[in-house]
């Protein structure tokens, strides 16, 4: 089966966080998450991503996030490959996040 990786737009991801339904697994690095996260979200970096690592979602899609989008593609394709059903990422990622007025946080 073809791998792919669907987009969400930062206010879909917003509202699937606040409604319950998405778990956001930012994979950038902590120093970067330490200026800037997601609130909300679970890190699990990029450069030692492990799928395991990610917390159970319990009923949630899990999207990818990361600075622009292409991390988060390259996590979910690495999920899928570890047989995990997670094919969404945040487009744009913490850039388009916040182009479109959405919070974030600072400290990890």
């Amino acid at each position: 089966m073809a791998q792919q990786v669907h987009d969400l737009t930062p206010d879909d991801v917003s509202k699937g966080m606040a409604e319950g339904r998405y778990l956001l697994v930012d994979v950038r690095e902590p120093n970067e998450v330490a200026v800037e996260a997601y609130p909300g979200a679970v890190v699990v970096p990029l450069s030692s991503f492990d799928p395991k690592a990610i917390p159970d979602p319990a009923g949630k899609m899990v999207v990818f996030a990361c600075r622009s989008g292409k991390r988060s593609v390259t996590a979910s394709l690495a999920a899928q490959a570890a047989g995990l059903p997670y094919d969404k990422h945040l487009a744009g990622g913490m850039l388009g996040w916040k182009a479109a007025g959405l919070p974030t946080k600072t400290g990890g």
